[in-house]
């Protein structure tokens, strides 16, 4: 069954974890202008019904993956979200996952009725460096919403998450940056990020290592089908 709805396409740029996104890498084999935020034809897919009345979008793990190939909050959608805020209230049968570099956004752009946040939304702030970590998850961590967490994806240099680990926050997830350009990602970063995690008592995912991974003064380059399988072998996740 299809997790993941993208209700438009298409971001732009604005922070160093952007440089080598994936979407635009993506779009450009099909000479797409990934900066053009466009509506998709699948807007509707979480309200769509079968005849017989189920609803066609059903994930067996209750979570619907959100605006992927975009950001949820970005200005350009202003007018659409809405409609989706609407659809997601629609389905308190499933979690939204969303992530965001513009948590900046968040009170701009929430529903009037959200109160102390929708049971049913799991927002996810991205930090990709301190500068990024010291400007966006203050605002986030005291955003009022029910369920959060925090990625450092492409994790760009050693970030201190400390102080920001708050019971509210479920779990970090790390990872390194793929793509022919990608930066590197080193080993330490992730070790001190999960460390922080334990002494917080937050959950702990290291997701992929990207395709320029550095352990111990050694520079490893990484096929893309293995990224995800290396930081799984790590064995480093805490749960």
């Amino acid at each position: 069954m299809n997790d993941t709805w993208n209700p438009w396409h298409g971001c732009k740029k604005f922070s160093a974890g952007c440089l080598n996104c994936y979407v635009y890498r993506r779009d450009a084999q099909f000479d797409k202008d990934s900066s053009r935020v466009v509506k998709n034809k699948t807007f509707y897919l979480p309200a769509e019904r079968y005849k017989y009345g189920t609803y066609k979008m059903s994930p067996e793990s209750g979570v619907i993956y959100t605006c992927f190939t975009s950001d949820f909050f970005i200005e350009d959608a202003d007018e659409w979200r809405g409609e989706c805020w609407q659809m997601i209230k629609q389905r308190p049968d499933m979690t939204f996952f969303i992530i965001t570099k513009r948590i900046y956004r968040f009170e701009e752009c929430i529903p009037k009725d959200w109160g102390s946040g929708y049971d049913n939304v799991h927002i996810c702030c991205t930090c990709e460096n301190q500068q990024e970590t010291d400007r966006r998850l203050p605002i986030f961590i005291s955003a009022p919403i029910k369920k959060k967490s925090i990625i450092c994806e492409p994790l760009l240099e050693h970030i201190d998450l400390s102080k920001y680990l708050i019971p509210e926050i479920s779990r970090v997830v790390v990872g390194g940056e793929s793509g022919e350009n990608a930066r590197p990602c080193h080993y330490d970063w992730v070790l001190s990020l999960r460390e922080q995690c334990r002494a917080a008592g937050t959950h702990f995912s290291f997701k992929q290592t990207g395709a320029v991974f550095i352990k111990d003064g050694r520079k490893y380059i990484i096929p893309r089908k293995m990224q995800h399988a290396q930081a799984k072998k790590a064995g480093i996740d805490l749960k």
